[in-house]
């Protein structure tokens, strides 16, 4: 099952459980953002837009949120990527996106709005406890949970991760095993048993 990014006018309206003319009404008059299907007169919402809409409503966004959970994986070692990409595919219940860079992993984690970063310290552009700030000093990002993972940082770094907002550190190489306990952990979710 994959996510949907766009939704049309009777879709947000099943999602919002308000009527069809509801959402309409609301799309013409500006207070929910969305755009018109070019040479047509369909109505379409992105999918953040409609998420930002039920917040500002109080609109519960449990059906938007389909019960997966959003990872994204930041790490500048490809294979690695790669290998925690298939494992937390392979659990089933997660919505899995990676960087490779501090830079595409701070607009990511905007946009994605992940539960959960798998952050490498050491990136090319900007360091993990950068990125840890930069995630801490959004209020809209407080609930995004963040585990460092290195193979070069000293005990007292540790610490200084944790103060940056880090909510768990795992020295590389680690059980991938490891990381899919603590990711299950920290999201407060059960252990997927695989046969």
């Amino acid at each position: 099952m994959t996510t949907k990014t766009v939704f049309t006018t009777g879709e947000a309206a099943k999602i919002c459980k308000v009527s069809q003319q509801t959402i309409i009404r609301c799309f013409d008059n500006g207070s929910l953002k969305g755009f018109r299907v070019p040479g047509s007169r369909f109505r379409r919402i992105p999918r953040d837009q409609l998420f930002q809409f039920m917040k500002e409503n109080g609109i519960p966004t449990d059906a938007l949120e389909s019960g997966k959970r959003k990872i994204l994986i930041v790490d500048d070692d490809e294979e690695l990527v790669e290998l925690l990409v298939d494992v937390f595919e392979r659990d089933g219940r997660f919505d899995i996106r990676s960087a490779n860079n501090g830079f595409d992993a701070g607009m990511m984690v905007k946009e994605f709005r992940p539960d959960l970063v798998v952050l490498d310290v050491m990136l090319p552009d900007i360091n993990g406890k950068e990125v840890c700030q930069r995630v801490r000093s959004d209020q809209s990002l407080e609930s995004v949970n963040i585990i460092c993972i290195s193979g070069m940082v000293e005990q007292d770094k540790i610490q200084d991760l944790i103060e940056s907002g880090a909510n768990d550190f795992m020295h590389k190489p680690f059980t991938v095993d490891r990381l899919l306990d603590r990711a299950c952990e920290l999201l407060e979710i059960e252990r997927a048993v695989t046969n």
